[in-house]
């Protein structure tokens, strides 16, 4: 198992959320680690809370320019490229019979193609320190959301290109695998103009008796899967389940639930 110490690591979508508590949990066991988001004032806020070892970059991942600048920062900041953590995402909702095909476009193009174009980008650096890139996939392609088929398809997509990457990278020793998260507070929801953040708060915390360890989940539980994917030098091609049990698709039983009751009332 590798250390974190020493590592330089890029994590796309780092602002907030998981990519803000992977960034920041990597940096406690002594990485450098470069962030990147598309507003300005949100990554330099993110970048001064994190301190010196990070590395704040306004950019846009669809941006061929940007994910350039993200490369070249992460290896002038760090001195190299262990990890590549792709991280950022949008999210687009609507009724199969109510998409628009252009804002179709533009979620598969962040959250596929452009973290397609940036491993292949990196690929180079990674292979020199046979290093690790992680995608991050879904509970959405575990347990059927209605009216999410956007986001579904983009996050299917994603760990269908994590096991092709697997198989292909490996002659060159970088492992590819990817984290399927559950139901974790994030602004994906918020930056598409979906909910604020209140009510994205209370819908997730409406969903914790579907867990079967009965809550959400945190960024930094997250970040520690991340963490191990990143060190672990024998697992490649692998989806991982950070889910608190969600995507066991657990349902009550009126039976069972009756027969409680029936005991509770004797």
């Amino acid at each position: 198992m590798k250390s974190l110490e020493g590592m330089s690591i890029l994590v796309t979508g780092g602002g907030s959320g998981i990519g803000l508590g992977t960034a920041r949990y990597c940096i406690e066991r002594g990485a450098k680690v470069t962030i990147c988001g598309r507003r300005e004032d949100k990554i330099q806020a993110a970048g001064a809370e994190l301190g010196d070892a990070c590395r704040a970059v306004a950019a846009d991942v669809t941006l061929a320019a940007d994910r350039q600048k993200l490369l070249e920062t992460a290896i002038h900041h760090g001195g190299q490229l262990d990890a590549l953590i792709n991280n950022a995402g949008n999210m687009y909702r609507g009724a199969i019979t109510e998409l628009d095909e252009t804002a179709l476009q533009e979620v598969f193009h962040t959250n596929v193609i452009a973290a397609m174009m940036l491993t292949g980008l990196c690929t180079p650096s990674l292979a020199h320190k046979e290093g690790a890139v992680v995608f991050v996939g879904s509970i959405h392609t575990r347990r059927a959301f209605p009216g999410a088929s956007p986001y579904a398809a983009t996050k299917a997509a994603v760990q269908g290109l994590t096991r092709v990457l697997a198989a292909e990278l490996g002659e060159q020793r970088i492992r590819v695998n990817c984290l399927l998260p559950g139901a974790v507070f994030t602004e994906i929801n918020q930056r598409a103009g979906l909910m604020d953040d209140e009510t994205a708060l209370q819908r997730l915390e409406g969903m914790s008796d579907l867990h079967a360890l009965g809550r959400i989940g945190t960024p930094e539980e997250i970040a520690e899967a991340m963490a191990y994917l990143i060190c672990a030098e024998w697992v490649t091609g692998a989806m991982i389940d950070i889910d608190g049990g969600l995507g066991l698709g657990i349902t009550a039983d009126p039976a069972i639930n009756k027969s409680k009751e029936s005991s509770e009332h004797e």
